[in-house]
């Protein structure tokens, strides 16, 4: 059988396999798109386009192409028999190993202990840890999204609790446990493209309208580290709140 046909594993595979890793390739250009850890079909389902909420991701987008052009996606199992929390941290691994994929997040942990210069890891270990004296967002973000700009890569999109963020005093986004500016939001919205024109929608997530915080906070808080108590290992969620 052709490894194009198979769309499932024997019930006695899954056994074996326990959590693993894999990605999703372009048959067209040998492009990985998408990186992914799981159980079970895991892998399957994100084949066929199956996973609940994807239907407007990019991801999802780049799936549809690829069938429309007459393709099936490829995919590599890179690494199986694992548990949970290593798969974890090889799926942190790749994501790092491959800028510009279409995960809406990193991988988990990765954005805290992943990819740095030696001179980066004595900064980060050796900055002042902030003190909060505000109501403070904080909002882990990756190296790639700084393609475009800090405000943007910050504001869109993320999935919070929209009545708690809009209590936050400032908004702060954090690169590998360094506070890298600080905004204030004016409004929070839902993360559409007709709320927020040139963006894709992300359905479920919310962006925010805003800008700089005035010189004395951001002097508060800007180049200083998160307390350990915000920076657990493995944590997934790049939406932690102060109070």
């Amino acid at each position: 059988m052709s490894e194009n046909r198979i769309d499932s594993f024997p019930p006695e595979v899954i056994d074996k396999l326990q959590y693993y890793v894999y990605r999703l390739i372009d048959p067209r250009n040998g492009e990985t798109f998408y990186i992914g850890k799981g159980k079970g079909n895991r892998v399957f389902s994100h084949i066929r386009g199956d996973i609940e909420g994807d239907s407007l991701t990019e991801k999802m987008a780049r799936i549809r192409e690829i069938k429309l052009a007459g393709f099936e996606v490829a995919h590599v199992i890179h690494r199986h028999g694992l548990t949970e929390s290593v798969a974890f941290e090889v799926e942190a691994a790749l994501i790092d190993a491959y800028p510009g994929i279409t995960n809406i997040m990193d991988g988990h942990g990765n954005n805290e202990f992943g990819v740095m210069h030696s001179s980066e890891i004595i900064k980060k270990y050796c900055a002042e840890v902030a003190e909060f004296q505000h109501k403070a967002l904080l909002i882990n973000i990756n190296r790639s999204a700084l393609d475009s700009s800090l405000y943007e890569a910050t504001r869109y999109a993320w999935r919070l609790n929209k009545s708690k963020a809009e209590k936050a005093e400032v908004i702060l986004p954090v690169m590998q446990g360094l506070i890298v500016g600080a905004f204030v939001a004016e409004k929070w919205l839902e993360a559409t493209a007709e709320n927020f024109p040139g963006r894709e929608t992300v359905e479920g997530r919310y962006g925010f309208y805003g800008s700089e915080a005035p010189l004395d906070i951001q002097k508060l808080y800007k180049g200083k580290r998160i307390p350990d108590e915000f920076r657990k290992k493995g944590a997934s969620n790049p939406i932690k709140y102060t109070w």
